[in-house]
């Protein structure tokens, strides 16, 4: 009989799996032989697979390379609707206090232009505590049990914050890493952040990476919101935009 793909040199074999989409590699060739199963779970498979579309990472922090690669593919914003480009859909647990929120073109009366030309609107807060959440379905997005218990990826929160300048404000945030049941894992809340009136209306990042927070992690709770400090009815107080949630690879 003639020579099968357990002849080839391991190096070669390598390329040829390289070749194939992730998921059928992991679901499907793994379970060929033993030999097979063995190079899909090694690293030299996955760091090719890496190198062929441009993931790179420090070899010192090299732990899971398969992790990497899918980690690296399915990165993006879980934040839906972050710049009120849909009014308020997606956000739920609305509080509107005053006159609720608003969403206003960039850069707004007594405003300046966001950092990024990407973004367009942004949502305004009201003279009483406007307050907004998203919950993230880590599984719906494609983050799986073991994934998430094992290797517990860095979960890297982002929000986008400003005053006008005319008008004194206050903003908070809160993100909270829930379980199954929805008990508290994990926790970061601001502090409740001043804006005096009279500030320049500038754009302020605030961050927070989650590492190290145990298994069992299977939501994202999001909240951010604020008020002005002058009680000026309309909208004058916080601006939010731009919020977002990964998971880093």
């Amino acid at each position: 009989p003639a020579p099968g793909m357990e002849s080839l040199p391991e190096a070669v074999l390598i390329r040829i799996l390289a070749s194939i989409p992730a998921v059928e590699l992991v679901l499907v060739c793994r379970l060929v032989c033993c030999q097979w199963k063995n190079l899909v779970d090694g690293a030299a498979l996955w760091i090719l697979k890496c190198q062929q579309e441009g993931l790179t990472r420090a070899e010192s922090d090299a732990e899971n390379w398969q992790n990497f690669y899918f980690l690296s593919k399915k990165r993006k914003n879980l934040i839906k609707n972050p710049c009120g480009e849909e009014d308020l859909e997606h956000w739920g647990e609305v509080e509107n206090g005053g006159d609720g929120w608003k969403i206003e073109e960039l850069p707004g009366d007594f405003g300046k232009e966001f950092p990024s030309e990407e973004v367009h609107k942004y949502f305004v807060t009201s003279y009483e505590w406007c307050r907004k959440a998203q919950v993230i379905d880590l599984r719906a997005e494609g983050y799986w049990e073991e994934l998430m218990d094992t290797t517990q990826p860095k979960i890297m929160v982002r929000d986008w914050y400003a005053g006008r300048s005319d008008a004194g404000c206050l903003y908070e945030l809160c993100v909270k890493l829930l379980s199954e049941n929805e008990d508290v894992l994990a926790e970061y809340k601001s502090e409740t952040v001043t804006i005096p009136q009279d500030n320049d209306a500038s754009w302020t990042e605030i961050s927070h990476t989650f590492s190290s927070y145990g298994p069992g992690v299977r939501f994202v709770r999001f909240e951010h919101g604020g008020q002005d400090t002058l009680f000026w009815k309309g909208w004058y107080g916080v601006r939010v935009t731009n919020s977002s949630v990964t998971v880093e690879p």
